[in-house]
């Protein structure tokens, strides 16, 4: 559901969201060649394959530069990132949002390499991934999804202001057929009061 601004916030009350697009503990930022073995590495693991949609099971070379060419296209509504560490610059992970349907409707995605696993860096990289979104393009709502048996990415959309939608069937390569997922929305309005929020206005 899309509600009505209440006029409180105004786009140039935000922060500008630049990339690399920073959190406390991550950084996201364009994927590059020289992060292709630790893609492959990270990415080329079954639990994380079957918690997504599109990843294949396994992951190879060609599926990691497949990846890394799609991140360099423009276009609308539409951004491909590194999860990179702040600290190493090694890459940890991927984040995404897209519009996979036709009507538009903007979807994010995310996953991190089972090492990095219970540190609150998705939870990081995904608010960065939205401020980013609304920032830059012009969507008035984000969805998100999570399979109903992976607990850690449901706490990363509510945490990051994502609202509980609705459940449904969706098929997963990695899971190597359908499975049940809840779904998720998040308004660009309560985003700006989210952001308003921590910024104490």
């Amino acid at each position: 559901m899309v509600v009505e601004s209440d006029g409180l916030l105004d786009e140039s009350s935000l922060v500008a969201a630049p990339l690399p697009q920073e959190a406390v503990h991550v950084r996201l930022d364009m994927p590059r060649k020289d992060d292709l073995a630790d893609l492959v590495f990270l990415a080329n693991n079954k639990t994380v394959a079957a918690n997504l949609a599109m990843m294949p099971h396994p992951f190879t070379l060609e599926n990691g530069r497949a990846l890394i060419a799609r991140a360099a296209q423009v276009r609308k509504n539409t951004g491909l990132f590194a999860i990179r560490l702040k600290s190493t610059g090694r890459l940890i992970g991927v984040a995404k949002y897209a519009a996979l349907e036709e009507d538009g409707t903007v979807h994010v995605g995310y996953w991190l390499g089972e090492p990095f696993w219970g540190r609150g860096y998705a939870t990081e990289a995904v608010h960065a991934l939205v401020d980013h979104a609304f920032t830059h393009h012009d969507m008035d709502e984000l969805q998100g999804s999570c399979r109903v048996t992976n607990p850690a990415s449901r706490r990363v959309l509510v945490k990051s202001g994502f609202q509980y939608r609705d459940q449904a069937m969706i098929r997963s390569i990695g899971a190597g057929g359908s499975v049940p997922i809840e779904r998720y929305v998040l308004d660009r309005t309560v985003w700006k009061s989210l952001k308003g929020w921590g910024q104490g206005q």
